[in-house]
Parts: C-alpha cells; sequence; structure tokens
C-alpha cells in the first residue's frame, strides 16, 4: 500500500519559500517523500491558505503564488481533497471536542478528512496536528 500523507498549508509555505525558517528542513522532507513515492494529500482550504501567504509575502508576490497553485494541480502525486457538508459537520464537532485547543476551521477539517480516509502522518508544522494525534513527519 502507497503511503499517504497529509501536508498541511505551513509545510507547503516552507517549501515555496525560501525565507522561511523551516525551509531547510522542509524540503528535504518533501524531497524524502516524493523519492519514497508517498502520495500526498492535502485540502482544498490548506492550498487557498497558502496562495493567499505566497500572494501577500514580500518573497513572493502574485508569480510565485500561481505557480504554486500551477504545481499543486498538474502534480499526479498531490490530491486535493474538496470538503463536503458531513466533512464540515465532522469538523465542527472536532471543535466542539478540542474547546481547550484553539483550532481553526480549515485545522478541523483536515482532521476530519484525516481520520476519515484513515490518514496518520501530517507533513505539518503546526502543533494542532499533533495535539489531534497525528503524527508529523519532519526531517
Amino acid at each position: 500500500m502507497t503511503r499517504r500523507v497529509f501536508v498541511d498549508t505551513g509545510a507547503w509555505l516552507a517549501i515555496a519559500d525560501s525565507s522561511d525558517e523551516h525551509h531547510a528542513s522542509a524540503a528535504k522532507t518533501y524531497e524524502r517523500l516524493l523519492k519514497n513515492q508517498a502520495a500526498l494529500v492535502t485540502t482544498i482550504l490548506a492550498v487557498a491558505e497558502t496562495q493567499i501567504w505566497l500572494r501577500r509575502s514580500r518573497t513572493g508576490g502574485h508569480e510565485k503564488a500561481m505557480a504554486f497553485l500551477k504545481n499543486v494541480n498538474e502534480s499526479p502525486r498531490i490530491k486535493v481533497v474538496y470538503p463536503d457538508a458531513r466533512l464540515e459537520a465532522e469538523a465542527k464537532r472536532i471543535l466542539r471536542q478540542y474547546a481547550d485547543q484553539d483550532f481553526s476551521l480549515a485545522d478541523a477539517i483536515s482532521f476530519a478528512f484525516m481520520r476519515q480516509d484513515e490518514l496518520t502522518e501530517a507533513f505539518a508544522y503546526d502543533r494542532h496536528f499533533a495535539a489531534a494525534g497525528f503524527t508529523l513527519v519532519l526531517e
């Protein structure tokens, strides 16, 4: 079975932005995942968050943001998930369950999807993934 890893906004940003504090480790992790033929999964919410951060970044801009979208859309290794009403409802349940955490709705939708699809690993720099019980895959 192919290893499947969820990729969060922070990882996408760290890969794309060489000035990001996590860029070196993100590049190594990304290279390792690709070398090991891992399937990468993300949500359209993480893609949207990354696009706007890149667009507004002092080291980014329109071209960098559009290049990111093109790479995600054209890569056969990246699956983009679009949440439906059932996933949103589960995400809201997660937000209620973890009232002591400051999860965003985007985080909770990621968690709901990961649980639904039995993904256990996240390429993320967001401590929320570990708090929700997922294993972070980082260099």
